[in-house]
């Protein structure tokens, strides 16, 4: 290669991910980090490390001229983006050739054209593929209009950027208006352009997608196909290699139009062409050399275009799992770099195979059963399984900020076939374990376990409509309190070995005393039968004949227990204890830390129950602030105030009484 040094403009999994490609190809690698990044195990990684500047994106991680100078200070001579940030941005590409330097990526003017969903929609259309019904509609000063008559349900969509930041269902006319001015906030606060499309939303739907690979000397090639139908507001979850029965002949379409929309806008280097299909559709009634005619109009029934990302996906290993070139395995950074300086892919499209099934989970630190809310804080324990490909940038002692998105990992396996893949997924989040952290560990091991994830039934939209059930408590307090009382009477031991105190332990965890019995093998309840209690070795606890996992942290004023992935935390006594709002107060506290981008109120304002008092944003996600009751609202923070966890924003009282709202704690007092 002509290169010899990459800067890896990104943080996290993804650049240890590229460090180490790049690493093995023999290149020299740079790291760059925000103040608050300073000493993650990215900038460890890699032979030398950059400070690009404080903590918010804006100022690092987005900052053109903070990575160029980045770039010269350590004398790289190519740039790698990663995915997010700055990835998709033409202008940080030209910027990046501008300087001299190799960009790992496709030509600006492709990422240009597909940028935006409509343009991408223009081309795609030119190419032959064919794309969901447009609504034009028309922004002015005094709002918008839409040119002819909606059909309903219908997507508002961020013509820029992805992720599903952005988007909004509508699903009468009264909805519109709100949902197009907060998509165009949403997209304004993450892409910078505020432009909003209006199509057709398609209810049951598949989300299928190609990973495309193309040289520079006119070689395009599929690398078959994935399918992101787990997801939740238009996020993924799960991602899995191939798509589980997908109809054979709309498999070829899809690989056919990916390949087509590639050649059609000059496309080098790794992309994927993303599709939806509508449950049920069968290609295989249709003539293959009549695809055109059949399913290829904009206002087509079957299968449809969405979006070209113009850059690696964050599912590229289910990808990587299960694609051979020759009998061996594809790296897909390896074939990004071998692009950009400028050598031949080496093979055609009969080299490439699909053996066997991936799935991946993403690991993201929020809380999947209390409305998917950002969380941040320090992972004490981080415990990844051993059994399966993890993509993990955090460890023990790591600092998940609020300020960047709160994806921390992905867990991947494969097998055979999907059920040995799903199942071998299912060990891997049971042998994961993150301390100190809220994360959707637990969620995504409830989702892959699910009946209707194995049945292949879940659609784009089926987690929206279909939540998960919150996990049970119960059993993480039972081994909670095993916990405490083996480890008091063996002077701090862990509590699993054979053995126990003689008598009875009496153990308070939530304000609930529990009685415990090592000896006798039981934990009792107050008002329930008594539980019992085995160890089963190695960190295994059998509570009423079902044998699992517990990772089980015992501090002076906790005790955190992490089983199937789920974090449980219960108090001890003596405990600090955050001071509770109760309904009744009318207090408004920030569900996590963030900015109040907006205050719809004045203070001394008289609210009714539902009334908005303003926005909340953090992590690019908006959060809705509302009046608990009627009453007289007291404004405690101001709009573009950055806000910490539980701090309180706004005060109704039944009354004119404008008194401040009392103390609270921030934490449990555990260090």
């Amino acid at each position: 290669m002509t290169m010899r040094t990459l800067l890896v403009a990104n943080r996290g999994e993804i650049a240890l991910r590229i460090i180490r490609t790049a690493r093995r190809l023999g290149l020299r690698t740079v790291a760059v980090h925000s103040d608050a990044d300073t000493g993650a195990p990215h900038t460890r990684a890699a032979d030398v490390a950059v400070r690009l500047g404080p903590t918010p994106a804006a100022e690092s991680y987005l900052s053109i001229p903070a990575l160029l100078a980045a770039a010269k200070e350590s004398g790289a001579d190519a740039v790698h983006p990663g995915y997010g940030f700055l990835s998709e941005q033409a202008d940080f590409a030209r910027a990046v050739v501008g300087a001299g330097l190799t960009w790992v990526g496709p030509p600006p003017g492709a990422m240009d054209a597909m940028a935006r969903k409509d343009t991408a929609r223009a081309i795609a259309e030119k190419a032959g593929v064919p794309v969901l019904r447009e609504m034009p509609m028309f922004l002015g000063k005094d709002g918008f209009a839409v040119a002819g008559n909606l059909v309903y349900p219908l997507l508002v969509k961020a013509a820029a950027g992805g992720g599903g930041k952005g988007m909004r269902i509508v699903r009468g006319p009264d909805e519109l208006a709100s949902a197009v001015a907060a998509a165009r906030r949403e997209a304004a606060a993450a892409f910078g352009d505020d432009t909003v499309i209006l199509e057709r939303y398609v209810e049951r739907g598949r989300h299928i997608e190609v990973q495309i690979l193309a040289d520079q000397h006119g070689n395009v090639l599929h690398l078959h196909e994935r399918d992101c139908s787990a997801q939740r507001r238009h996020q993924k979850v799960l991602e899995e290699a191939p798509a589980p029965d997908l109809d054979p002949v709309l498999r070829g379409w899809l690989h056919t139009w990916a390949v087509n929309l590639a050649r059609e806008v000059g496309y080098t280097g790794a992309g994927t062409a993303e599709f939806l299909v509508e449950d049920g559709f069968s290609a295989s009634a249709v003539d293959p050399r009549d695809w055109r005619r059949s399913v290829g109009g904009p206002n087509s029934v079957g299968a449809w275009f969405l979006e070209m990302n113009t850059r690696l996906q964050v599912e590229h290993p289910v990808t990587e799992e299960v694609v051979t070139v020759r009998g061996q395995r594809i790296d897909l950074v390896e074939q990004q770099l071998r692009v950009a300086a400028g050598l031949e892919l080496g093979f055609t499209q009969d080299d490439v195979a699909v053996t066997g099934h991936a799935i991946e989970a993403r690991i993201y630190a929020e809380d999947a059963f209390g409305g998917f809310l950002p969380q941040a804080g320090t992972a004490t324990r981080v415990r990844w399984p051993g059994h399966a490909r993890v993509e993990a940038g955090i460890e023990d002692g790591s600092v998940v900020p609020a300020a960047y998105d709160p994806m921390v990992g992905k867990i991947i396996t494969r097998g055979p076939d999907r059920e040995t893949a799903r199942n071998a997924l299912v060990d891997a989040l049971d042998a994961t374990a993150i301390g100190g952290l809220v994360t959707n560990t637990g969620f995504v091991r409830a989702l892959a376990d699910s009946a209707a994830f194995r049945d292949g039934e879940v659609h784009t939209a089926w987690l929206d409509t279909h939540p998960l059930p919150a996990p049970d408590p119960g059993p993480a307090l039972v081994a909670a309190a095993w916990a405490v009382a083996a480890a008091a009477a063996r002077d701090g031991g862990d509590g699993w070995r054979p053995g126990g105190p003689p008598a009875d332990t009496w153990v308070e965890l939530d304000e609930e005393v529990l009685r415990v019995s090592v000896a006798r093998g039981e934990v009792r309840r107050t008002g329930e039968p008594p539980a019992s209690c085995r160890a089963a070795g190695d960190g295994l606890l059998e509570i009423d004949g079902v044998t699992a996992r517990f990772e089980v942290d015992v501090r002076p004023w906790s005790v955190e227990v992490v089983t199937r992935g789920q974090t449980f935390r219960f108090v001890r006594p003596g405990a600090a204890r955050p001071a509770r709002a109760e309904l009744s107060d009318g207090v408004v506290v920030a569900v996590m830390p963030g900015s109040l981008v907006r205050v719809e109120v004045r203070d001394g304002e008289v609210v009714t129950a539902g009334q908005a008092l303003g926005v909340l944003e953090a992590m690019k996600m908006e959060v809705a602030l509302v009046a608990p009751a009627d009453g007289v609202v007291r404004v405690r923070a101001a709009a573009g105030e950055q806000v910490a966890a539980r701090q309180v924003l706004f005060e109704v009282t039944t009354g004119a009484d404008d008194g401040a709202p009392g103390e609270a704690s921030t934490g449990a007092g555990d260090d």
